[in-house]
């Protein structure tokens, strides 16, 4: 069995909040990251993600528990596997008067990569950024190419682990699609980890996810999995040849649905009573002339699972 990237176990840390009183950030959390997975630390603002990417970096020490990196001891790790990793921070800083091929060559000089490895290196990862042939200086450049140069930027070292920070949230549309597109092109090159609050990231492109909220860890899994154990009531898709409007209005006068919500020309509803939605919606149906389409059950989102979970959790 293939040893995890990251394995995590116990980990607190706290912070003074005055009048001789401690703040939890990170509660007793216990997951692992396996070895070539992208895989999110999805939690709202708050949930203690940056405070274990930090841990996880050596960039701040456990109050007690354990991290390892890699095979190693975070607290303990050499520079011969911290340069085995990768990092772009939530909010990254960079020269404004550099272009983009010169910022990449000296974030590999501080690696030491010799130059016939970092300049066909370089060539590769500005073509990964779709910066290629990109002259004018960093300081001209949008938030969404700073983004992509910044991962670029975490790559020059070739690493095993790669560990993001919120790299999405403060992009537009078109910028994130850039992004994620970029993340999702490492998947089976190095193990990424990355922090959101973004559901909709997570599900186009991470194999799993570790779920914070206040400071512990809620759940772990494929997302096909936290879809399933923590989805919530079981949903139908409906579709008939009157349009969904009139569907609604009729369903939410139903105690054996629930929770009905329109889904393009579609209406999904949570199943109260199986036996008696089988019994009564044929009737129903008929009652104002409308002839079924589709009716198949709706797979559940990861919003679905995120709300129940930190709605419990409360």
């Amino acid at each position: 069995m293939t040893a995890p990237a990251i394995r995590i176990e116990h980990l607190v840390k706290t912070y003074p909040a005055g009048s001789g009183q401690t703040k939890r950030a990170v509660n007793d959390a216990t997951f692992d990251i396996p070895a070539g997975q992208i895989v999110s630390f999805l939690g709202p603002n708050g949930a203690g993600k940056t405070t274990t990417l930090r841990m996880i970096l050596g960039l701040a020490r456990p109050t007690s528990g354990s991290v390892q990196i890699l095979g190693h001891d975070a607290t303990k790790a050499a520079n011969a596997i911290r340069q085995q990793i990768g990092y772009l921070p939530d909010v990254p800083g960079f020269p404004a008067w550099m272009t983009a091929p010169e910022f990449l060559r000296f974030a590999g000089s501080l690696f030491g990569i010799d130059k016939t490895t970092l300049n066909p290196r370089i060539d590769s990862l500005l073509d990964l950024a779709g910066l290629t042939g990109v002259t004018h200086k960093i300081g001209g450049f949008s938030r969404g190419m700073k983004q992509r140069l910044g991962i670029a930027q975490a790559l020059v070292n070739a690493p095993k682990l790669l560990m993001l920070d919120e790299p999405t949230s403060a992009l537009d549309p078109l910028g994130r699609r850039d992004v994620l597109t970029m993340i999702k092109a490492l998947r089976g090159k190095a193990t990424v980890l990355f922090s959101t609050h973004l559901l909709d990231d997570v599900e186009r492109v991470c194999d799993s996810a570790v779920v914070l909220n206040q400071g512990h860890v809620l759940a772990t899994g494929t997302i096909a999995e936290l879809r399933s154990r923590y989805g919530g009531a079981h949903k139908m898709r409906l579709v008939t040849d009157g349009g969904p409007a009139h569907v609604v209005t009729l369903l939410q006068g139903e105690d054996w649905a629930s929770e009905v919500t329109v889904d393009d020309d579609a209406v999904v509803f949570a199943v109260n009573d199986a036996d008696r939605v089988g019994r009564a919606l044929p009737g129903l149906l008929a009652s104002a002339n409308l002839t079924l389409r589709e009716y198949r059950p709706a797979l559940f989102t990861l919003e679905d699972a995120f709300v129940r979970l930190t709605e419990e959790d409360r």
